[in-house]
């Protein structure tokens, strides 16, 4: 009886050394955003996804948005998150409010995030210089949008100590427009987008072009810039193309410490089944091989990497 009590003893401490490991790799938490939005939207989809097509179990968790994410990806507290391109970027570079570098890697590019200002044409806001003493939504507080509006801002010339910075959400600031209570407004995220409808469909807005040199620079500066064009009629009143830019894709990153063979897994998972998560929103049309190994400044994640030289879509 000796013998088998040490024997069982001895098992359930080798069980239990590989404890960590096993949980890796039966429970996984994506991060995504509050309730509204594509990210929380699309980061269910994927979770979904990938729950029923591997021993896992995946779940979604709303959040506060990239912010949260990245800080609970690099503390473990969270295994994949939605994230903003341009946000990641400051993070992993430890740069702007982040103190430190964030221990983080991308998975795929996703989604483009194609934003500009609007204005109602009675303000007179014909460019980005005549923000200059107004009050203009900038965003939600605490969403982060600052990490790729200054520079943005800088290229034109604007700080924002140039003007009066308000936050708001999206439904929020269609209010503000409306209103009078802002002069302009930054929106955007996947085309069409639904504040700029609403807003265009209950007055004359006028879509501010961003300066062509301005853009030029930002491109040649940051990885997570991109030109993105807005076709004619998009929206109300929207007589040409607006020749916009993709401020920061949505991106699917995960914490630098999981296993290359869960991230190879769950990557592999997620392209083979994508057409699933166009099914459940269009962003997943953003899963292609051109666009999900696109460079946004975020080192990729070993086990991405794998899988994307596998099947031959990623270059050294």
């Amino acid at each position: 009886m000796r013998h088998k009590a040490l024997l069982i003893f001895a098992v359930a401490m080798f069980i239990g050394c590989g404890a960590p490991q096993d949980r890796e790799d039966k429970f996984l938490s994506v991060g995504t955003a509050p309730p509204g939005g594509a990210f929380f939207v699309v980061g269910g989809a994927i979770a979904q996804v990938v729950n029923d097509h591997m021993p896992w179990e995946v779940s979604a968790e709303a959040t506060k948005g990239t912010q949260e994410n990245i800080r609970r990806l690099s503390s473990g507290e969270l295994d994949f998150a939605l994230a903003n391109a341009a946000i990641s970027y400051f993070a992993v570079r430890g740069e702007g409010a982040w103190g430190e570098k964030q221990n983080i890697n991308a998975v795929m590019t996703l989604a483009p995030n194609v934003a500009l200002f609007i204005a109602p044409q009675s303000a007179g806001v014909n460019g980005l210089g005549d923000l200059k003493g107004k009050r203009v939504v900038v965003g939600p507080a605490g969403a982060g949008f600052e990490y790729f509006l200054r520079p943005i801002l800088n290229a034109h010339g604007v700080t924002y100590d140039d003007f009066t910075p308000l936050h708001n959400t999206q439904a929020g600031t269609v209010d503000m427009l409306a209103d009078g209570s802002a002069a302009a407004a930054f929106l955007g995220g996947a085309v069409p987008t639904a504040s700029i409808t609403q807003a265009s469909a209950s007055q004359d807005i006028y879509f501010i072009p961003y300066d062509e040199s301005a853009k030029q620079s930002l491109f040649e500066t940051y990885p997570f810039f991109f030109a993105a064009t807005i076709p004619a009629n998009t929206y109300r009143g929207q007589a040409e193309d607006f020749a916009g830019m993709n401020v920061g894709s949505m991106h699917l990153i995960t914490r630098a410490s999981l296993s290359e063979d869960t991230v190879y897994n769950f990557t592999k998972t997620l392209y083979e089944r994508r057409a699933e998560v166009v099914k459940k929103h269009p962003a997943g049309r953003a899963i292609n091989p051109k666009n999900i190994v696109r460079d946004t400044g975020t080192p990729f994640h070993p086990g991405a990497i794998k899988y994307f030289k596998e099947i031959g879509i990623w270059q050294d």
